[in-house]
């Protein structure tokens, strides 16, 4: 029987074979390193072995322990080519005393880049893919793809490298993330270097420590349910075992039938699926797509995740702040890239317009408003508006440039302190004015715009919580909002639809987000 080991036991076992010292693969040519921070450089060594790294004027010793070595670097200045050179001592511990030498490295700024389908979307499936592509060449711009693979302990080392953008290594990059360094490096212009590290269809508690959802009560549901469903999968399979022949003689009649009338042929029967080999499963890809990339030094992240959870977007409101908190403690207690005692940003997308434009009732409009809620209770954090680059029919929509450039605003609005602005208007307060409710803002300074006629997308609430068509009227920063159906309005939502048609901007062009303004019960919310 053929065994799978993971990586990190690979790795370990030809380290002992070898005696040689290694490097981690975040260390390969071509690769980013974080400018002003303290730079953990890490691999594998005989234990006792005296390992030496070299970069720029810098020399570090350390002696390897447990099979382990790793240095920190003191704050980088952004630049290079450098080269990076690591060798091992053979008068020490068993080791061979190699050298391992590593080219074409640049130090500037670092960006995790992770999510489901919508960020690993790769950019040959963009909108005007073509044009971005053929003028993608850019030395200074690094790319890192991090394999899908899940794990149930957390891994040491991931099989990639890092390459430079090129026509031929972009297209297949995420869109998202390409667009966000592009912009970056066009603002900031200094080398910047993508980690992609991101699996299409996944949750997100398979992005979080299961010691983080065992200590929620609200998550710990999910893992529970996860451990059950393994527990009982025995029993599953070997009924379906005592079961496969009558199901196999009633698929073999169905195929008869079938081809008799001229029709596809049905699928066969299959065993049930073993949930310990769900590929996400919880925690699973924190183990092995995100525990391995720690503690590389990086600026900060940007995600783009949220519809498989949406049908539980009230627990989103606890599940999203946990797997943020748990990779900026995991990340190193916290510690973030710049050294200066802050977390490190956490950029992330407001879901995109998808399926129904009814107003009212929608589980995507909870959902967003988790994500909304998410950077009102964490610090360093920033979300991007996407109304406006979404399509109905398409949970994939193709318009990923706008996606990439508001992140790239977020980011050199909070990571680099740039005084511009960064976001599109967020609801603030509500006021009651006899058959009206007049809205007030932030993020609108110098009023508020629409964009393609009337304002769009505003329902009113009586106090029996029904909600009816809506008049919206701008006035400076202010939205005015009635209806002659609603003469003594309690509450007001804004784009409350899975797939809204909305048009509220302010004048850095940017849109408004969904909102509301009452605190009903939630169709996604436990009864």
């Amino acid at each position: 029987m053929k065994t799978c080991w993971p990586l990190s036991i690979l790795l370990a076992l030809a380290v002992s074979a070898r005696g040689e010292v290694t490097l981690h693969r975040l260390f390969s040519d071509n690769a980013v390193l974080q400018q002003r921070a303290k730079v953990p450089i890490w691999g594998t060594a005989r234990d006792g072995e005296k390992v030496t790294v070299q970069f720029q004027k810098q020399r570090v010793t350390t002696i390897a322990s447990n099979g382990q070595w790793r240095v920190t670097l003191k704050p980088l200045r952004a630049g290079g080519p450098f080269t990076l050179v690591v060798t091992g001592d053979p008068s020490t511990g068993s080791g061979r005393g190699n050298t391992l030498t590593r080219t074409n490295l640049l130090v500037g700024e670092v960006w995790i880049c992770s999510g489901q389908s919508n960020m690993q979307w790769p950019l040959t499936h963009c909108e005007n893919s073509q044009a971005a592509i053929s003028n993608a060449t850019d030395p200074q711009l690094r790319l890192f793809t991090v394999p899908n693979v899940a794990a149930n302990e957390p891994q040491r080392d991931v099989n990639a490298n890092w390459v430079e953008c090129t026509p031929q290594t972009v297209a297949g990059f995420s869109g998202v993330a390409y667009y966000f360094g592009r912009d970056l490096r066009a603002a900031r212009r200094v080398p910047v270097g993508l980690i992609n590290t991101s699996w299409g269809g996944s949750p997100a508690e398979t992005w979080v420590p299961r010691s983080y959802l065992a200590a929620d009560p609200i998550l710990k549901p999910s893992l529970d349910s996860f451990q059950q469903a393994v527990a009982s999968y025995p029993k599953q399979l070997e009924q379906y075992q005592q079961a496969e022949p009558a199901l196999t003689q009633k698929h073999a009649e169905a195929v008869a039938q079938a081809a008799a009338a001229g029709k596809p042929a049905p699928h066969p029967p299959a065993p049930p699926g073993d949930p310990a080999q769900n590929a996400h499963r919880p925690g699973a890809l924190y183990y092995a797509m995100i525990a391995p990339l720690q503690p590389f030094a990086i600026r900060g992240a940007i995600w783009y995740q949220g519809e498989s959870n949406a049908g539980r977007a009230w627990q989103y409101r606890t599940l999203f702040p946990t797997m943020i908190r748990a990779w900026r403690e995991t990340w190193g207690a916290g510690a973030p890239a710049t050294g200066s005692g802050q977390v490190f940003p956490f950029l992330f997308v407001q879901l995109a317009p998808c399926g129904s434009a009814a107003l009212g009732v929608s589980a995507w409009a909870e959902l967003r408003e988790a994500q909304l809620r998410t950077t009102q209770t964490l610090p360093a954090t920033a979300m991007a508006v996407i109304t406006d680059a979404g399509d109905c029919a398409d949970i994939h929509p193709r318009r990923k440039e706008p996606v990439g450039a508001r992140l790239a605003l977020a980011a050199r609005a909070l990571a680099y302190g740039e005084r511009i602005e960064s976001s599109g208007p967020l609801y603030r307060a509500m006021t009651v004015k006899s058959d009206r409710i007049a809205l007030t803002f932030s993020h609108a300074r110098g009023g508020l715009v629409t964009k393609a006629g009337e304002l769009k997308g505003f329902i009113i609430a009586r106090a029996d919580q029904r909600f009816f068509p809506a008049k919206a009227e701008i006035e400076g920063d202010k939205v005015v909002v009635s209806s002659p159906d609603v003469p003594q309005p309690v509450a007001v939502r804004y784009g409350w639809a899975d797939c809204p048609d909305i048009n509220l901007y302010n004048q850095a062009g940017l849109p408004a987000s969904p909102f509301r303004t009452d605190d009903f019960p939630m169709i996604t919310q436990p009864r």
